[in-house]
């Protein structure tokens, strides 16, 4: 078993998984880190540009781990998204209606 899934169908990428917890725990570092390296490196201390490198591979590991689950739930909706507003469309047309059967 892989630590980092990687493949997933739309029913796994629905439930709460070991990647959603790291996502959730990589994300305030990565963004607290972003923020207090950003301010340190634009006042030139040297360990602002470390805490800045540190944070950028955070949100970079960030996203290799949480983007394959968002593609497809993103995939997922667009196609109901769709199916929906061709429903919605038909029902607007009065296509589906008894009335227009006769």
């Amino acid at each position: 078993m892989k630590l980092i899934r990687r493949e997933w169908t739309p029913a796994e990428a629905d439930e709460w998984a070991r990647e959603d917890w790291l996502a959730i725990l990589l994300s305030p570092l990565a963004y607290i880190g972003l923020a207090v390296g950003v301010a340190l490196a634009m006042l030139l201390i040297p360990i602002g540009f470390v805490i800045l490198a540190i944070a950028i591979i955070l949100i970079i590991l960030m996203h290799w781990v949480i983007d394959p689950k968002l593609k497809l739930i993103s995939t997922e909706y667009e196609k109901k998204q769709k199916q929906y507003l061709e429903s919605l469309e038909k029902t607007i047309r009065w296509e589906d209606a008894e009335w227009t059967k006769d």
